[in-house]
């Protein structure tokens, strides 16, 4: 039984290695910066910005190890088709960042270097661009409204009276039992006509609903619910 071991390193160098593990990480840790310096949402987390940094590097020596060999590629492919991610995404935003590093990755892991740094500069360019002139920013500002009211009687009617002279859109979105039935709980997307601000909304409905809570929450596209 012959027990020699091949040696497959020799198909990229010393130098090699450290420049695609170099470039991926000064990359990588520049999206990194880039993210922390546009993220607007209360879901900051140190642990996924480290992630990215450390997915560019790893997707970078995959690439170094497949190279131009198919039958790895394919096996490459099966390793990460068992691979389960329990965390859900806050933010689509975040999926396109990952996107990116990986991107990152397999452009230095394939030695494509010049294409890396040039759309990495690029792409954080465009992010910081987006965010500095609010892109793509909607005028309707819209408010969710929870308010509680008893099972009994019409108060569904008499909240949706006092909605339309506050606002100039409301939609229903969902209806539940609270406290074992005791309460509903109605839940609308409002349009608030100009000038009426939510302590306005706040007294309003509580004076129709018998005092029970009344829950306005302003900015609600841009806050991790």
């Amino acid at each position: 039984m012959n027990l020699d071991l091949v040696d497959l390193t020799g198909t990229f160098n010393t130098l090699d290695i450290i420049i695609v593990l170099s470039l991926s990480f000064i990359l990588a840790t520049l999206v990194g910066f880039v993210y922390r310096a546009t993220h607007r949402n209360i879901s900051y987390s140190q642990s996924y910005v480290q992630t990215l940094v450390v997915v560019a590097m790893v997707i970078a020596v995959l690439m170094l190890v497949v190279g131009s060999n198919i039958a790895r590629a394919f096996a490459l492919v099966g390793a990460f088709s068992v691979i389960r991610f329990r965390n859900a995404l806050k933010e689509t935003r975040d999926m396109g960042f990952i996107f990116l590093v990986m991107a990152i990755g397999m452009a230095t892991g394939t030695r494509f270097y010049a294409l890396a740094i040039a759309a990495t500069v690029s792409i954080c360019v465009v992010i910081v661009l987006m965010m500095k002139l609010n892109a793509f920013a909607s005028n309707i500002q819209r408010q969710v409204i929870k308010v509680q009211v008893p099972p009994d009687g019409d108060f569904d009617k008499l909240i949706e009276d006092e909605l339309i002279k506050l606002t100039r859109s409301f939609e229903l979105v969902s209806t539940e039992t609270i406290r074992n039935g005791a309460l509903l709980e109605l839940l609308y997307t409002v349009e608030p006509n100009q000038g009426v601000l939510p302590r306005d909304i706040v007294t309003s409905l509580s004076d129709v609903n018998t005092g029970q809570r009344v829950t306005v929450l302003s900015g609600y596209d841009q806050t991790d619910l």
